[in-house]
C-alpha cells in the first residue's frame, strides 16, 4: 500500500470526534448519531456504501476530543483501512486535521502507521494467500503544513519496513530459520543499505574465547553463528550498542520444556529479529548515529554431545557458570555478545532485547517489555523512545538481594536464581558482563509475539521493540513538530 498526497477518491475515510461537529458530511454524522447506528465512540467503525453513486464512506470514531492521543490514531487508521479492504475498495482519501493536544506531524505519522499495520500478513506457507485489496490512501493535509508532514511519512513508511522485517524473521519457522540463515538473511537485507554485516562462523567464536554461547551450541547439528552489523552514519563518535537474543529455537535443552510450551519457540530469538529490523528502520532512514549491532545465533537442543544441569562452563570474560538449568540459555549467549559488543565494538552503550524469561510474562503479561539498568540516564532516554514509539515498557528491580542469589558454589556464578524474582535475577546474570558500561535489558518475552490480535498488533510476532530502538538511536525530539 502507498501513501499518497492530496487526491480526491470516491471512497473516503472520515474521522468523528465523539463531542464535535463533524467537518465532512455532518448531516450523514447527525443522522447516524440520532438512530444510534454511530455515536464516534473510540474504536467504533460505520460503513456508508451508496451503490447508485459508487461511494464508500467509512466513518471512525475517536472518542472525546480532549483525550484523541497517537495511539487512538492509529487504530483507527488500522481499522478503516481493515474495513475498507473488507469492501474491496482499491483507493481511498481521507483528511487529517489538528487535534487539539497534537502534533500534526506526530499524529499524521501516526495515522500512516495504523494503515500499515493493516496490510500485513504471514501467508508464505498458506495455500490460499490473504487478499489485501486496498492499493493507495491519499492524505488530504492542512494547508502549509506539506513540508514538515511529508519527511515524516516518508520515515515511518521506512521504520515500519523494518517491523515488517522483524516479524517475518519471527513468525519464520525453525526448521527453515536456522541460525545460518538469519545470518544471510540480515547480510541480504542490510547490506545494500550500506550496513557492513561481518559473519562468525564457530571457529570464530572459539578463537574469540565465547565458552557460554558455545556451550548452548554444542549439542546442535546446526551450526552456530556470530552475526555483527555495523551501520556507520555519524562521525568519529564510538557507536551505540544493540543487542538481540538469537536463539532460532529453543528446545529447553536436558531440562526440557513441556510440548506446549515448545511450540512457539521458533520466536526465541525475538531480540535478534527486533535488533535487524530496527537496523533496517536506522539504514532506511539514514540517521546521523554510528550503531553496531551483535547477535549471537544457535539453536538450544538434546543430543548426545548438548551441555547438562551440573556443567560448569566458561565464558568471553573469564567468568565460570554453573549450569543449573539448560532452558536458561539465551543469559549465557548474552553474556558473551554484550561482552564482545563492549570490549570489540567498543560501544559507548548497549541496549540487549531477549525473549528471556517466563517470569518477566508472569509479571507484566503481553503488554509491557520488562526493563533493567545499571544507569538511569540511558534508561531515560529508552522510556522517552518508548513513549514516542507507542510500545509501553515498565521497570522492574534490580537490586544487590538480585544479584545474590546467582553467586556460584562451584563457579562463579548461576545461571538461575531460584524460582523467585527470575526476571531480575536474569537481568542480574546479564549486568555480571557489561563491564559497568551503561546498559540496559529489555524483557520482551510477553511483548514480542502474542498468542491472539490485540488492536492493530497481529497474532504472531508484533514487531517490538523496533520502533523503540529506532527512537532511542535517533534521538529525543528529533525534528520537532
Amino acid at each position: 500500500m502507498k501513501i499518497t498526497i492530496g487526491n480526491q477518491y470516491d471512497a473516503e475515510l472520515i474521522l468523528v470526534s465523539k463531542d464535535l461537529a463533524s467537518d465532512a458530511y455532518g448531516d450523514i454524522v447527525d443522522q447516524l448519531k440520532g438512530k444510534n447506528l454511530f455515536k464516534g465512540e473510540e474504536g467504533e467503525v460505520y460503513s456508508y456504501v451508496n451503490l447508485s453513486d459508487d461511494k464508500t464512506l467509512v466513518f471512525l470514531g475517536l472518542g472525546e476530543e480532549e483525550k484523541v492521543d497517537e495511539e487512538i490514531l492509529r487504530l483507527a487508521a488500522f481499522k478503516g483501512a481493515k474495513e475498507l479492504s473488507k469492501l474491496k475498495v482499491k483507493k481511498a482519501s481521507v483528511s487529517l486535521k489538528k487535534h487539539a493536544k497534537l502534533c500534526y506531524k506526530k499524529s499524521t505519522k501516526a495515522f500512516a502507521e495504523g494503515l500499515y499495520h493493516a496490510e500485513y500478513r504471514f501467508d508464505k506457507y498458506l495455500s490460499k494467500k490473504q487478499e489485501f485489496h486496498l492499493e493507495e490512501v491519499s492524505f488530504g493535509l492542512l494547508e502549509g503544513k506539506e513540508e514538515k508532514v511529508l519527511p515524516g511519512l516518508k520515515e515511518m513508511e521506512h521504520l515500519m519496513d523494518g517491523v515488517f522485517l522483524t516479524r517475518n524473521l519471527i513468525n519464520e519457522p525453525a526448521i527453515t530459520l536456522t541460525p545460518v540463515e538469519l545470518a544471510k538473511r540480515a547480510k541480504e537485507a542490510l547490506e545494500p543499505l550500506g550496513v557492513e554485516v561481518e559473519i562468525l562462523d564457530r571457529a570464530a567464536c572459539e578463537a574469540l574465547n565465547m565458552k557460554a554461547f558455545l556451550a548452548v551450541a554444542k549439542g546442535s547439528t546446526n551450526e552456530p553463528r556470530g552475526i555483527i552489523m555495523r551501520y556507520k552514519g555519524g562521525q568519529d563518535e564510538a557507536p551505540l550498542g544493540l543487542v538481540g537474543k538469537g536463539v532460532t529455537f529453543d528446545t529447553g535443552g536436558y531440562s526440557i520444556k513441556p510440548g506446549p510450551s515448545m511450540y512457539t519457540m521458533n520466536g526465541d530469538m525475538g531480540g535478534s529479529g527486533a535488533v535487524i529490523g530496527a537496523m533496517k528502520a536506522i539504514a532506511l532512514n539514514k540517521l546521523e548515529k554510528n550503531v553496531t549491532a551483535v547477535v549471537l545465533a544457535t539453536d538450544n537442543v538434546i543430543s548426545g554431545d548438548a551441555y547438562v544441569p551440573g556443567d560448569v562452563v566458561g565464558s568471553m570474560l573469564g567468568k565460570t557458570i554453573e549450569i543449573h538449568s539448560t532452558d536458561a540459555e539465551g543469559r549465557l549467549t548474552l553474556a558473551d555478545a554484550v561482552y564482545y559488543a563492549i570490549t570489540h565494538e567498543n560501544v559507548v552503550e548497549v541496549v540487549d532485547v531477549a525473549t528471556l524469561t517466563g517470569a518477566c510474562v508472569v509479571a507484566l503479561g503481553a503488554f509491557n517489555t520488562g526493563a533493567f539498568t545499571n544507569n538511569e540516564e540511558l534508561l531515560d532516554k529508552i522510556k522517552t523512545a518508548a513513549k514516542e514509539a507507542g510500545e509501553p515498557l515498565w521497570q522492574l528491580p534490580l537490586s544487590k538481594e538480585y544479584k545474590n542469589l546467582i553467586k556460584g558454589d562451584r563457579g562463579d556464578l548461576k545461571n538461575t536464581g531460584g524460582r523467585w524474582g527470575g526476571a531480575s535475577t536474569a537481568a542480574a546474570f546479564i549486568e555480571e558482563f557489561v563491564e559497568g558500561k551503561p546498559w540496559v535489558h529489555l524483557d520482551i518475552a510477553g511483548t514480542s509475539d502474542i498468542e491472539s490480535a490485540r488492536g492493530y498488533l497481529p497474532k504472531g510476532a508484533t514487531g517490538m521493540p523496533v520502533k523503540t530502538l529506532y527512537y532511542y538511536v535517533k534521538g529525543e525530539n528529533k525534528g520537532g513538530c
